[in-house]
């Protein structure tokens, strides 16, 4: 394959730095804005569910519905911005965006807010999608590394700041206010694009209809039957329809790439890369330091409120502990890369620290002190932080430069995607087992939504919220143990073979 280093359009001339630093900063404007978002909505759930009367999937939806969204649009996005242009992508993706955000801070009913979820994560999908491709498409070398680290370095004040400042402003004012901030930043963000070059595939790729339908089609029914199995049955039909729908869409999509890979050569993924181990083993390895983050920034802060009585800003405060090792240790990452230590074993290392945290996490009960949770949410932050920055630049140094846009896309259809997954599954078991202790279902959505009603049964309530929470996270670490063995099968270094050692699957960050 091609270097990355290379220019993907060999006729352009090359960018003055003002440009460049210009596109820099706007695509770390969205990385940072976003992830915000995500992380700062989190603490607000049980005042909006209060509000609109809500709980259970309803409420969870408010989250679910805009990860199902980015992820499913984000591999959409990504071929989108090679053939109409990433800079014009970039720019719908934030108008998109911020009219959801808006119509969030507007929204009186839940199914209303959810809807506007939705529209503001397809919207985050053009953003995210093309900023990737943007920065692959505008620097090269190691001037590429740093831009990636910058990235991993945004996303991580994002994290980290969101859910105190989401926090802050929902005991402040409201929840309400808080969109409207965003979606102000999102305005910003829309009017810099201007100072941003456009850059798009040296050839131009036909859209990829068919495919592009059958596989936001097939994601999404799978993760709606994944909601409703803990409010309607695992076995219903309300869950089975769905669940069997979506899998013949996954299943018909798989087919049509393969088929249009044939006939144009044009697929909206090219299946060819989960046929490459080396660069397969990093969308895995993303995918489990989400899987033992993401279901703890949304459920913990409504378990801090619910039994132990913290405000929003509180909890968001907690949650510090998690994100604040992103704000530092991005470059590390790249930094211990670059000196020569494997990838791949900076990686393992994160998903084992990971998985660690989540099992240590089991210890929280109702009144839990943060320094109690300094330790474990500290550690998952630390597996976080070592290689959010690295992953991004190990797999896009395998691909030639015509394919960022789409490899871009489905790196970020895997972060969105795990996201997603792991919220519907996290709340989707912590339901089911709640509604096995309590025998009512509306009572078990009240509870995960930290909405505990002072009186009697509060603490036989708050001791249910924490012995479900323990299993589901006693689940998280497990899975997380798994994922690492799989990584670094994928990532060792190929046999020897004939006194000849192949190429190792992970090198420097500087190509």
């Amino acid at each position: 394959m091609s270097s990355t280093s290379q220019d993907p359009d060999p006729t352009r001339q090359p960018l003055p730095r003002t440009r460049a630093a210009a596109t820099l900063v706007v695509v770390l404007l969205g990385c940072l804005t976003l992830p915000m978002a995500m992380s700062g909505i989190t603490v607000a759930l049980p005042r909006i569910g209060a509000d609109l009367d809500a709980s259970g999937a309803a409420l969870n939806w408010v989250v679910v519905g805009y990860f199902l969204a980015s992820s499913s649009f984000t591999l959409v996005a990504g071929s989108l911005g090679d053939l109409f242009g990433r800079r014009r992508l970039f720019a719908v993706g934030a108008s998109v965006y911020t009219a959801g955000t808006l119509a969030s801070a507007f929204s009186h009913h839940i199914l209303l807010l959810d809807a506007a979820r939705v529209l503001s994560g397809v919207g985050a999908a053009g953003v995210m999608a093309s900023g990737g491709a943007l920065l692959a498409a505008t620097f090269t070398g190691a001037a590429r590394s740093r831009a990636f680290a910058s990235v991993g370095t945004a996303v991580g004040i994002g994290l980290a700041t969101g859910p105190t400042f989401a926090g802050t402003m929902v005991d402040a004012l409201d929840w309400r206010a808080t969109f409207l901030v965003f979606a102000s930043v999102g305005v910003l963000i829309l009017l810099c694009t201007i100072f941003v070059p456009e850059s798009r595939a040296d050839v131009r790729p036909r859209v990829d209809h068919a495919g592009a339908i059958t596989f936001i089609g097939g994601f999404a029914l799978t993760l709606f039957a994944v909601t409703q199995g803990s409010r309607a049955g695992w076995l219903a039909p309300p869950t089975l329809l769905p669940l069997a729908a979506g899998a013949a869409l996954l299943v018909a999509f798989v087919r049509i790439e393969r088929r249009t890979a044939l006939r144009t050569g044009q697929p909206i993924l090219d299946l060819s890369l989960a046929r490459d181990r080396a660069f397969v083993g990093w969308p895995v390895g993303a995918f489990g330091l989400g899987a033992g983050t993401t279901g703890i920034l949304v459920f913990l802060p409504s378990y801090l409120q619910g039994t132990s009585g913290s405000t929003a800003r509180d909890a968001g405060l907690v949650l510090l502990l998690l994100s604040t090792p992103l704000l530092i240790l991005p470059p590390v990452g790249a930094r211990l890369v670059n000196l020569g230590v494997p990838a791949r074993r900076v990686l393992v290392l994160s998903l084992l620290l990971v998985a660690a945290g989540n099992g240590w996490l089991t210890t929280l009960h109702p009144g839990i002190s943060t320094l109690a949770l300094a330790g474990p949410l500290l550690t998952i932050g630390i597996g976080q932080g070592l290689s959010v920055g690295i992953i991004d630049a190990q797999a896009l140094g395998m691909i030639e430069p015509a394919r960022t846009g789409m490899a871009s896309g489905f790196l970020n259809t895997v972060k969105g995607g795990t996201a997603a997954v792991m919220l519907a599954l996290f709340g989707a078991l912590l339901l089911t087992l709640l509604e096995a202790r309590t025998g009512s279902a509306d009572l078990a959505g009240r509870i995960a939504a930290g909405n505990l009603a002072p009186g009697p049964e509060q603490a036989l309530h708050a001791a249910q919220f924490t012995d479900a929470m323990r299993i589901v996270l006693w689940c998280v670490a497990g899975l997380g143990l798994a994922v690492a063995v799989v990584v670094q099968l994928l990532l060792r270094p190929r046999s020897r073979t004939r006194g000849k050692t192949a190429a190792p699957a992970d090198g420097p960050l500087t190509v």
